[in-house]
């Protein structure tokens, strides 16, 4: 199988995820325990750290260099800290139909912060690409706008906030990503997100009845760490490692369709012309990016247009 296979296999994998757990974590958020925004992330935390680290000595994954160190504590602030608690907050302050057309905007910033930190040109064909795979999603998202609850520009503002970051990690850190172990990555910054964290959510946590939590509640928190958080989180930098930051990120746009889907299988929404319509669009549009020219083989292409010009 081809490594481009491996790696949009994995994001796909990644997003599908993203798109279960959206409705899991806000049914967690509504529930009468007291488990609040911050208090739900600070276990996703804790719990995707013991994981990872747990793996790490039992499969004894490569150490990460010393020098790097600094850079995953700065990487955890970006990939872990600001993207999962600046979502889960905004997410718990607007309705998920809201959150869903600021996730939709992600693949733009990242395009945008590829340019600045990777150097990979903005072709016609790329930006045709993010175009068409968001009014796919903006498809799905707006005919099912009657249905998505009350909106709060606050937390669609928190949740672009967990956008910039994570467009700023898949780029800025693809480096230190590629020279790394993914198990090796996520231990050290899921590591640094619970100690960064702790200050700010550990009265959180303290307030949770957790004697008052049954077994369908529990399921739901389990999946979020090790569904939602470790999974994913080892199956990114496979991707990073392997397709560009902006094909990586149109696969966001999955995200909403996800949630439709799942809905439908719970009786909470029907799949109709629009949203087959809206499926093929996003398939459609990360189809486009891919067959966009990376800098290499524009660079290869020009060095190939001068030696024909002075043969």
């Amino acid at each position: 199988m081809k490594q481009t296979t491996i790696g949009h296999l994995a994001i796909f994998a990644v997003n599908l995820i993203f798109g279960i757990n959206t409705p899991i974590t806000k049914s967690i958020l509504n529930s009468s325990l007291h488990i609040d925004a911050l208090a739900l992330t600070y276990l996703r935390f804790i719990g995707a750290s013991l994981v990872f680290w747990l793996v790490s000595i039992i499969f004894k994954i490569p150490k990460a260099n010393k020098k790097d160190i600094l850079l995953l504590l700065l990487a955890s602030v970006f990939g872990v800290v600001l993207n999962q608690t600046s979502f889960v907050y905004g997410l718990s302050m607007t309705s998920p139909v809201d959150a869903s057309i600021v996730v939709s905007m992600t693949p733009i910033v990242t395009m945008i912060f590829s340019a600045i930190f990777v150097k990979e040109p903005i072709t016609l064909k790329k930006v045709v690409g993010v175009l068409v795979g968001c009014s796919g999603a903006l498809i799905l998202i707006l005919s099912n706008a009657s249905s998505g609850g009350n909106s709060n520009w606050i937390g669609n503002a928190i949740c672009f906030i967990s956008c910039l970051s994570y467009g700023l990690y898949l780029t800025a850190f693809k480096p230190l990503i590629q020279r790394n172990h993914p198990i090796t990555l996520m231990k050290w910054m899921f590591l640094f997100g619970t100690i960064i964290s702790t200050p700010f959510t550990f009265s959180h946590l303290t307030s949770i009845e957790f004697n008052q939590i049954n077994i369908d509640i529990t399921l739901r928190i389990l999946f979020v760490i090790l569904g939602a958080t470790f999974l994913t989180y080892l199956l990114i930098p496979i991707g990073q490692t392997r397709i560009r930051p902006t094909t990586l990120s149109m696969y966001n746009y999955l995200q909403p369709i996800v949630t439709t889907i799942l809905a439908v299988v719970m009786g909470l929404g029907v799949f109709g012309m629009k949203q087959g319509l809206a499926t093929i669009l996003v398939f459609l549009g990360v189809y486009i990016v891919t067959q966009s020219k990376t800098r290499a083989q524009l660079l290869q292409e020009k060095s190939d247009n001068q030696q024909n010009k002075n043969p």
